[in-house]
């Protein structure tokens, strides 16, 4: 047998037990040779680059992989403390809610408490004052009140307490039906009430027209600030008080001082109610008696002057005293007219002219 064409037995995998070798020829197996090791020379060659590039990026995709599933578990951890601090927040919100809610109930009952108390001292204080009011009817009284010394605290009160109730007015006069029976109107006319008994006496008088000039102020600035038709009651009490006031000499020349006195009494005169304007046509009354205030009145000029309301308070008004009083008021203005010049053309002093005007009434209370 040739030796080239010698066939060597080659062993393969076993499978059988009667198929373990195959037979090949040998020069096939050379060229198998030959092709496995040109195979191993060129293919890493060919096969080198992309697999290099694959497995770089098979790298770079297991370490982003890796990072995003660190980013992931971060923010896993992140939202798990967002989480419960949300769940602290509003365990804390529902907490302060509770407490508001328990809060604004006690406040609602503080609220109510406090009504409860300011109605009650509102109420004492008018009972207080209306005690009060009617006790100082009595001169000894007054001297008793002036003798303890409380009377400056008193008297700086009640004109706070005045200024404060007339500026809380929503300036109609239905407030005042709405009002007039209430705690605060009641105390607000006692207190005024005191004060106009207190200036009915002597002494008083002496001390409201020495040591309360900022009450006296008050007074005519409430006057001012109240419109015609709202709280006549009070009105009336208010210049009863300044009546009584101008019958002390120095009183008198203090009231007189105040700028506007005459504009205010010519509103006052158109006020529809009828003890208002005769208490307002008394206050004249008294204030013509001083000269400064005369010196204010435009005697010659009947535009200026409320004649005309006068004197239909004169002849048309129903209320015997206020038609007495508004004639006794002509009569004055015209016994002062006619002063300024005698019958033979020479000037009067002011005290003869004084001398002709109508006597002033009893104080008043």
């Amino acid at each position: 047998m040739n030796p080239a064409t010698k066939t060597k037995v080659v062993p393969s995998c076993k499978k059988e037990k009667n198929d373990s070798f195959v037979k090949v020829r040998k020069r096939d197996l050379g060229r198998l040779s030959t092709e496995v090791m040109q195979l191993r020379d060129f293919l890493p060659k060919v096969v080198n680059g992309d697999l290099i590039e694959m497995l770089q990026k098979a790298r770079s995709a297991e370490k982003m992989k890796e990072r995003i599933g660190q980013e992931q578990e971060e923010l896993k951890m992140e939202c798990q403390h967002l989480r419960s601090r949300l769940d602290a927040a509003q365990s804390e919100c529902q907490r302060e809610r509770e407490e508001k809610l328990v809060l604004r109930e006690q406040l609602w009952e503080s609220r109510e408490q406090l009504q409860q108390q300011a109605e009650f001292c509102t109420e004492l204080g008018a009972v207080s004052c209306t005690l009060l009011w009617s006790a100082s009817t009595k001169e000894e009284a007054v001297k008793d009140i002036l003798a303890e010394d409380n009377l400056k605290s008193f008297l700086s009160m009640a004109g706070q307490i005045l200024v404060s109730y007339v500026k809380s007015l929503d300036g109609e006069a239905k407030a005042e039906e709405k009002d007039s029976n209430s705690h605060e109107h009641q105390f607000v006319l006692a207190l005024t009430g005191v004060v106009t008994n207190v200036a009915a006496v002597t002494s008083g008088r002496d001390y409201l027209s020495g040591s309360a000039h900022v009450l006296i102020d008050t007074l005519i600035q409430l006057l001012e600030l109240l419109k015609p038709g709202v709280f006549p009651r009070l009105k009336v009490l208010m210049l009863k008080a300044l009546y009584n006031v101008s019958i002390n000499v120095k009183g008198l020349k203090y009231i007189s001082e105040f700028p506007g006195l005459p504009s205010l009494i010519w509103t006052l005169l158109a006020d529809g109610d009828n003890e208002v304007c005769l208490h307002a046509l008394r206050l004249l009354q008294s204030l013509l008696l001083d000269e400064a205030v005369v010196a204010l009145v435009p005697l010659h000029d009947d535009t200026l002057l409320p004649l005309e309301r006068i004197r239909m308070l004169a002849t048309s008004s129903r209320h015997p005293a206020l038609r007495q009083t508004a004639q006794e008021t002509l009569d004055d203005l015209g016994s002062l007219r006619a002063s300024c010049l005698n019958p033979n053309g020479t000037s009067m002093s002011f005290d003869q002219g004084k001398n002709t005007l109508s006597s002033k009434s009893k104080t008043q209370r």
